[in-house]
């Protein structure tokens, strides 16, 4: 792997190493590299990033999911991405497409997370208003930190028992049939969950673009073209005036392009 953008005189010297030039970078470089941005105080803040893929072409995904159009250093930042995270943020329909599981604790970044007073894994907090899910999958009887359902107000109340019956912790971000992106950034926060992380789907980013609570794009450009009518990588309600993001790196393997975009 290689950075590509910002360009110093340690990129230029490290241009020269082998190790930069033909390996892996290490998980301590991948987690340096995605750092979570801090306070004044230092301390950790709130702040919402979104990892996204992408193909040439426009494709957030092949047949339904993301990872035929990945590779191995995407999935290296995936779970490094995770492992900085306190939650993961998800839409229902990603949920269910993705087979997601839960979070699992990592040893090679233990010690960090209990450094920065992180649990032994991030929690997996799901977006849904319907709570149209399998609430007997080990997602929600059996992770390492319990998952969190956001909701609305008119969420059925006999799936709210459901979820909470197989231990999940439902909270209301939203009136209705609906969750408010703002009110879950914030019920998130609240909970002590500041480094926030969301993998989607494009129709959760779009309503999170729109809403305007996200900081920070982080996109991985797969040199591959599918045509075909896949979803973009964000979807939904459009904004009035296209939103600037500045470009804070870009890192390069194997054709891939991995960026990270931050709100100016």
């Amino acid at each position: 792997m290689r950075r590509l953008f910002p360009v110093t005189d340690e990129t230029a010297a490290r241009a020269l190493d082998q190790h930069e030039r033909a390996g892996e970078w290490s998980l301590a470089e991948l987690a340096a590299a995605y750092a979570y941005p801090t306070s004044d105080d230092g301390g950790p803040r709130t702040w919402l990033r979104a990892n996204m893929v992408s193909t040439l072409d426009g494709a957030a995904q092949h047949d339904g999911r993301s990872q035929p159009i990945s590779c191995p250093a995407d999935m290296r930042i995936f779970g490094t991405l995770r492992a900085l995270a306190d939650v993961v943020l998800v839409g229902a329909e990603t949920v269910r497409q993705e087979g997601y599981r839960p979070a699992r604790a990592r040893s090679e970044f233990a010690a960090a997370r209990e450094a920065a007073g992180q649990g032994p894994a991030p929690a997996i907090a799901v977006v849904s208003a319907g709570l149209d899910l399998d609430f007997s999958l080990p997602l929600y009887t059996s992770p390492l930190v319990p998952t969190v359902v956001l909701t609305g107000t008119d969420a059925p109340a006999d799936r709210v028992a459901a979820a909470e019956r197989a231990g999940a912790r439902v909270i209301v971000a939203g009136e209705g049939r609906r969750v408010d992106p703002v009110r879950a950034v914030q019920v998130l926060a609240g909970l002590g969950y500041v480094r926030q992380l969301t993998e989607g789907g494009p129709r959760l980013l779009g309503q999170l673009v729109a809403a305007g609570v996200l900081d920070e794009l982080c996109l991985t450009l797969s040199p591959m073209l599918t045509a075909g009518d896949a979803q973009r990588i964000a979807g939904g309600p459009g904004v009035s005036v296209p939103i600037r993001f500045a470009l804070a790196s870009l890192l390069e393997e194997d054709g891939f392009l991995f960026g990270r975009y931050r709100r100016p």
